[in-house]
């Protein structure tokens, strides 16, 4: 049994009876709801509390108040005794969380140890409507367990823009609503008890990644291991919904580049977000439009950097055509990916997404029914242009490819203007670019080339560019974007695939 003398009795400081400034000036603030002198009783379960007005006062109006307010007005109508006309308040609740509850009446500060506690004081705090004590666990720690393992996480780890709103104040909403609001879209009125709540939990996730991400969310550096790691982190990321977080773990490389004096940044396609993309304004004298494509990371980068695109998955085929013009042409989901970064680009620009007319569209079933690619873009024909820039990386065959060979052509100015032996990337000569017939190339492979009007082609494992917004003339629209080339790893021929097979362990 729980009591409490608070008001009964003035303990005698030794100054004649009177209390302490700052114990008077406490007692003070409570408000006088209820007497603070007189004790009440609240039977809970099979146990008896007995608390005075001055503790029920202190977290008021609640259902407490209320009862022992409308007892008293009642006995004073009818001309009763407060004293012996006041009933005992019988509630069916559990008495061992009222014990928690009666301490944070007299004065106390209430901690949750577990989950379970948690929710069993959220629970009946809600219940007695106690409005001091829902704000306390309102601004609590979120206590929940992952795997088989309990984590309390402080709710400002929660409250960054860029990993807000995530999993738990979506999926556990009545633990991140409001403190005012009692069970969010559950209607009080008749209610008797409040609806069981199961301690938040989740039980298919890992325990030790989710303590690496709390880790990360502290802000800490990210320590990747491996990739295995990384895919790991950002598996779990893409789950709780931590969007900030996620941009910090996904493969990434920024760093200035001295050459060009600008700030670069390395990304794979399948991780560019439309939210990143941004165009810069480089205009030249022969091509007052000019522009590269920049990014951001969204969250987590407070300014753009100069994107240069990863693409990998042997999923890009250059084709060599005659006077040295070079196309890419995407597959499966890069083109997709290739093609819907094309459509941001060109709303960057103030441009429409698609060149499709809109009766068109809507006759065929709208755009989301035609087919990805770049081509239904005004940025591109469906095979994308591409500059072979001078200063570009290239490993064909597993051997470095100078480029420069007897008999070359010059890669034609692109569409943009640019005039006789001006480089699309300066002033720098043009490239002299050769169509690629690897040394000791079979016969069989000259004669494709020659049936195909002297085209050659090129499959690239793994490609990084630089996506460069240029004037056209004849085209689409007024410009066009352009994959300059940075560093590719090609391959010539299919044999040259499968030379690098490996056979089954």
């Amino acid at each position: 049994m729980a009591t409490n003398g608070v008001g009964d009795h003035k303990p005698d400081s030794g100054t004649g009876g009177t209390l302490p400034s700052s114990t008077s000036q406490l007692i003070s603030r409570i408000p006088k709801i209820l007497p603070h002198e007189r004790v009440f009783s609240i039977q809970i379960g099979s146990e008896l509390f007995k608390l005075s007005g001055a503790s029920l006062s202190s977290d008021a109006p609640s259902y407490f108040s209320q009862y022992f307010a409308c007892q008293i007005k009642k006995a004073e109508e009818n001309g009763e005794d407060p004293a012996s006309a006041i009933r005992t308040l019988s509630i069916d609740r559990d008495p061992v969380t009222f014990r928690d509850i009666s301490l944070h009446l007299q004065g106390y500060h209430v901690q949750p140890r577990d989950a379970t506690h948690f929710v069993r004081l959220f629970a009946d705090a809600q219940f007695y409507t106690l409005p001091k004590l829902m704000s306390q666990l309102y601004e609590e720690a979120v206590y929940t367990t992952i795997g088989q393992r309990e984590f309390v996480i402080p709710r400002e780890l929660f409250s960054d823009p860029g990993n807000s709103p995530n999993f738990f104040s979506l999926g556990f909403a009545v633990f991140f609503s409001s403190p005012d609001d009692l069970f969010p879209g559950l209607d009080r009125e008749g209610l008797l008890r409040p609806p069981s709540i199961v301690p938040p939990s989740v039980p298919g996730r890992s325990a030790e990644i989710f303590a690496e991400i709390l880790h990360l969310l502290r802000g800490y550096p990210v320590n990747v291991r491996d990739e295995k790691h990384r895919a790991e982190l950002l598996r779990d990321c893409r789950y709780f919904n931590f969007k900030g977080l996620e941009q910090r773990l996904i493969p990434h490389s920024i760093s200035f580049n001295l050459a060009r004096r600008k700030d670069e940044i390395v990304l794979r396609l399948k991780d560019i977000l439309k939210s990143g993309i941004t165009i810069g304004p480089e205009p030249t004298a022969t091509d007052p439009q000019g522009a590269w494509v920049t990014y951001a990371r969204p969250f987590v980068d407070d300014r753009p950097y100069e994107l240069v695109l990863e693409i990998g998955d042997e999923s890009t085929r250059l084709q060599f055509g005659p006077g040295g013009s070079v196309r890419a042409e995407f597959f499966g989901e890069t083109k997709i990916r290739v093609a819907k970064m094309f459509e941001v680009i060109a709303t960057k620009l103030n441009l429409p997404p698609t060149t499709q007319p809109l009766g068109l569209l809507m006759a065929k079933g709208g755009a989301s029914s035609q087919p990805a690619t770049p081509g239904n873009t005004p940025l591109s024909e469906d095979l994308v242009r591409v500059i072979m820039d001078p200063e570009a990386s290239v490993t064909l065959d597993g051997k470095q490819w100078a480029g420069l060979e007897e008999g070359t052509v010059s890669v034609p100015s692109s569409a943009g203007g640019l005039g006789p032996g001006e480089s699309p990337m300066g002033n720098s000569p043009s490239l002299q670019l050769s169509v690629p017939t690897p040394a000791g190339s079979s016969s069989r492979k000259r004669k494709r080339a020659e049936m195909s009007g002297g085209m050659d082609e090129w499959f690239v494992r793994t490609g990084q560019w630089r996506l460069k917004i240029q004037g056209v003339k004849n085209g689409k629209c007024a410009v066009e974007c352009c994959l300059v080339a940075v560093k590719l790893d090609a391959m010539s021929s299919e044999q040259t695939r499968n030379v690098t097979r490996s056979f089954l362990g």
